[in-house]
């Protein structure tokens, strides 16, 4: 099997979409702030429009920064300003000199010296720069209940601007964006790693295969013992947070993983389960099993053992404290099948599902079950 790590990273820089299903602004603080000028760079992506919806509803005044290549229809009363983030290529950040902004929030950080260009340019005209990073910063094989302490993932060369083989890369360099802000911007920073971004409009088809394959029904194969841990955080919830980071001035590093408590993997397929089709009958197969398939990948899981032990429980504690709030997984899991059944006849939907076919799926849960008869 190949390890879940790999399949997150690789479409950690893919994952763009607008929350399709309304923002709620539960998690949001309750009192009013002053309203504020927000640089969004990138901003049609997943978590880009999220942010925009809970900026606006809050009173904030947005601007964009971004190619205008993707979904440029998006936000038509939102200020865009058209650019490049290689300041080699085209007009480069031109359209961002000369002017100011009370925060920065950094949604397309992924080469160092393209974030070093923005924060420097930013740095006389900004007051805060929010840098999206991810749990992959860090070094594998990942500590057990980790914080935001534990070792950075590092590289031979700095200098490469390249994901590499299988997205090896992706770690370092997002390491190295967190240093590029730190050293332009320092002690006006804050620097946000998720782990999982889940939620509607996710174009990943990783967390929504789940509900999506409950809702179909029949026998399913699940990896994993239900006590196994998983964390995630809906899109949402993660976008009001920026905000209110943004209201507050907040710098520092978070890990931005939820819940806020530990969440076992049995109570989410549980969820998927109650959301979609009744006759859905989940079969539970081993990791250890699991992991000795070839080509299989179940999305978002991991196996709660050996090198992915500590993949899903990084603590979240500094975030909480900092004002991050979760809806329950369950809101989550009924909004993102009801939101994927509305791209199923969508004009270039986002209905792209992750996760096994259905021949392999079969194929597993008769092998499993093979195996288990040799036992006996």
């Amino acid at each position: 099997m190949t390890v879940t790590r790999r399949e997150f990273i690789q479409w950690s820089a893919a994952a763009t979409a607008l929350a399709a299903t309304g923002l709620d602004l539960s998690a949001a603080p309750a009192e009013k702030a002053a309203p504020k000028k927000i640089l969004i760079l990138g901003g049609t992506g997943f978590l880009g429009p999220a942010t925009i919806e809970a900026a606006q509803a809050r009173g904030h005044q947005v601007t964009m920064f971004n190619r205008g290549k993707t979904r440029p229809d998006l936000f038509p009363g939102v200020e865009k300003l058209h650019g490049d983030r290689d300041p080699k290529k085209g007009e480069g950040l031109k359209a961002l000199e000369g002017r100011s902004w009370d925060a920065v929030i950094d949604n397309s950080a992924y080469y160092p010296r393209m974030v070093a260009a923005s924060a420097g340019l930013l740095a006389p005209h900004a007051k805060q720069y929010l840098i999206i990073s991810s749990i992959s910063a860090y070094k594998e094989p990942n500590p057990e209940n980790g914080t935001e302490d534990a070792p950075l993932a590092t590289m031979t060369d700095p200098t490469v601007e390249s994901m590499g083989k299988d997205y090896a890369n992706y770690g370092a360099l997002k390491a190295l964006c967190e240093q590029a802000a730190q050293k332009a911007m320092p002690g006006r920073t804050a620097v946000i790693r998720p782990g999982y971004i889940v939620g509607p409009d996710d174009p990943t088809g990783r967390f929504t295969y789940w509900p999506v394959r409950f809702d179909k029904g029949g026998e399913l194969a699940v990896p994993g013992a239900p006590a196994d841990p998983v964390e995630i955080i809906d899109v949402r919830d993660l976008a009001a947070w920026l905000v209110h980071l943004v209201e507050r001035g907040t710098t520092g590093v978070f890990n931005a993983c939820g819940p806020d408590k530990r969440l076992a993997w049995g109570s989410l397929v549980e969820a998927c389960q109650k959301a979609g089709n009744p006759n859905a009958k989940p079969v539970w197969i081993p990791a250890d099993f699991v992991t000795k398939q070839e080509g299989l990948e179940f999305p978002i899981w991991a196996p709660y053992l050996g090198e992915t032990k500590g993949f899903h429980t990084w603590s979240n504690a500094r975030a909480v404290k900092a004002g991050l709030k979760f809806r329950p997984a369950e809101q989550t899991v009924k909004d993102t099948l009801a939101w994927f059944k509305t791209q199923e006849k969508a004009e270039k939907g986002r209905n792209k599902l992750a996760g096994p076919t259905a021949e392999q799926e079969a194929k597993l849960i008769a092998a499993w079950r093979e195996a288990s008869k040799a036992k006996k």
